[in-house]
């Protein structure tokens, strides 16, 4: 895998080839180890990409708002990747990714901003966990 050099055309690249990152992703998430942490990747990313759009909306002005929306437009285009570049049934997955992405969001909000669930939330987040394992291991 090239990580950084010149191409053949003798422009500069520094980024593996998209057939390479592909394989790579692919690879990975044939196991399911892998693909739950493919998954718990990708909700960490939409999680964090949606706390920066948090941050320029309600908490920032200025340049400060441009950098935080650029940044969650930049995260978020990173989790959009992770997810829709795998060769993988993520319908499959949405279950256990609903779950992380759930944990992911509260652990996230408690360490950027300081607040942490509520017994609503905790009861909410129940059900949602109760939800992911009937999708995940519901046998038809």
């Amino acid at each position: 895998m090239r990580s950084s050099g010149v191409s053949q055309d003798n422009a500069p690249y520094f980024f593996p080839e998209v057939g390479e990152t592909m394989n790579i992703l692919d690879k990975l998430v044939q196991d399911p180890r892998g693909a739950l942490a493919v998954l718990a990747l990708a909700a960490f990313l939409e999680a964090w990409g949606d706390s920066f759009f948090q941050v320029g909306f309600y908490r920032s002005s200025g340049m400060g708002r441009v950098l935080a929306l650029g940044s969650g437009a930049a995260v978020l285009a990173a989790y959009g990747s992770l997810v829709n570049v795998p060769r993988w049934d993520f319908g499959k997955l949405l279950g256990a990714y609903v779950v992380l992405f759930f944990l992911m969001a509260q652990l996230l909000n408690k360490v950027r901003f300081g607040q942490s669930p509520t017994p609503s939330i905790y009861a909410g987040g129940a059900l949602i966990v109760a939800g992911g394992l009937v999708i995940a291991f519901w046998k038809q």
